[in-house]
């Protein structure tokens, strides 16, 4: 009898936040009384899910004193150098305690505002075409290809651009072996869906939220907390 894949959910919280503060992590910024990544765990935690990996720092002592929504469910490793090297060190760990074959969600501590909805329609997508998918919104302003100069070089068409968010959701073991293929090929990965293409894997795109926004500069956490708040009346 095949048994039914389960759900799990990594969050790389291990990053240095340069472009928010050079002394304050935004993860660990407040709104709302809770943190972002405290909104953001919970939010994943809305979902049926195994259980959360979150890859953290390695002189992180805070994020397990933090009141997350089903924290049995947490699990904790150590980060990496860079997103994709925690990311890989989440899925090691998963190795150990997951099947090859079970589903993994990869989303960014710093999206407090994913909604439930949007979850579901993605990992749902993913489970009926049996493929890798992601969030993503159409590319909505004109885009401009520009000179080191800072002179315009022409327009770039946006029929077919997209704009990639996440979560991000791949079969554990398709993900683990494309991370580390493109890790091996010196390859740069931006995100997972970018080591899954260099794989050569399928990927499919979700449309996402427009407000499902990463918080990456200090006034994107009053934005943040004017979505959320808007968000409880849906």
């Amino acid at each position: 009898m095949k048994t039914q894949t389960k759900l799990w959910a990594v969050v790389p919280a291990a990053g240095s936040g340069s472009r928010f503060s050079k002394t304050e992590l935004k993860q660990y910024q407040y709104i709302q009384n809770r943190t972002v990544l405290e909104h953001t765990v919970n939010r994943l935690n809305a979902l049926d899910l195994a259980g959360c990996v979150l890859a953290i720092g390695e002189n992180d002592n805070f994020a397990r004193t933090l009141s997350f929504d089903h924290k049995e469910k947490l699990h904790f490793c150590l980060g990496g150098v860079e997103r994709v090297n925690s990311v890989l060190n989440a899925l090691i760990y998963l190795s150990d305690i997951a099947d090859e074959n079970d589903w993994v969600l990869v989303h960014d501590a710093a999206r407090p505002c994913v909604t439930r909805a949007n979850l579901e329609q993605l990992v749902n997508s993913a489970i009926k075409h049996n493929q890798s998918a992601i969030l993503a919104i159409p590319v909505r302003d004109t885009l401009k290809q520009v000179r080191v100069e800072h002179q315009i070089e022409k327009t770039v068409s946006r029929e077919l651009l997209w704009q990639a968010q996440t979560p991000q959701i791949a079969k554990l073991k398709i993900l683990k072996n494309a991370l580390e293929t493109a890790l091996i090929d010196h390859m740069t990965i931006t995100d997972e869906a970018s080591a899954l293409e260099y794989a050569d894997f399928p990927v499919q795109v979700v449309q996402g939220r427009s407000d499902n926004i990463k918080i990456t500069y200090p006034d994107d956490l009053e934005l943040a907390q004017l979505i959320l708040q808007s968000q409880i009346c849906l």
